[in-house]
């Protein structure tokens, strides 16, 4: 059974473990983890099934703006296909939604048709092109969702 929670300090290993096995390149660091757990901006939600870290969502949220910006949704290789990665970002919708954010955005790879498919059935919409955005090159999407 997935549990979603905010995440601790105690996931840290964890989430570094995941972030590396799941990403080639512009990864999160371990220092950037660290301070993303302790920012009052940004809440780390992680996915648990039976002591196992399977995924994780990152959603940042400006003082006094009505834009929130999920800015890393990850789930582990052999956990995909569970709905881990819609639970997230549902859930991440709702606590923007619970901070009074008005929208919601975040980056995607064009290459990335899988994300792209969940993020479009959940209501996101194409606002812009990012052209070599990614480390390696590669381009992306700025999709935003009206909460």
């Amino acid at each position: 059974m997935i549990v979603l929670r905010v995440a601790t300090p105690d996931d840290l290993g964890a989430l570094l473990v995941l972030e590396q096995a799941s990403f080639s390149g512009d990864r999160l660091t371990r220092r950037q983890l660290r301070a993303h757990l302790s920012s009052p901006r940004a809440t780390l939600l992680v996915a648990i099934d039976g002591g196992q870290l399977l995924g994780y969502g990152l959603v940042f949220r400006r003082a006094r703006s009505q834009l929130a910006r999920v800015y890393s949704l990850c789930v582990a290789a052999q956990a995909r296909g569970r709905g881990i990665a819609s639970a997230l970002i549902a859930a991440l919708e709702e606590m923007a939604i619970a901070r009074n954010a008005r929208a919601l955005r975040l980056e995607v790879r064009t290459d990335n048709l899988a994300a792209r498919a969940l993020y479009q059935a959940r209501g996101y919409h194409e606002i812009s092109v990012l052209k070599r955005y990614y480390e390696d090159g590669g381009d992306g999407v700025r999709l935003e969702k009206t909460l």
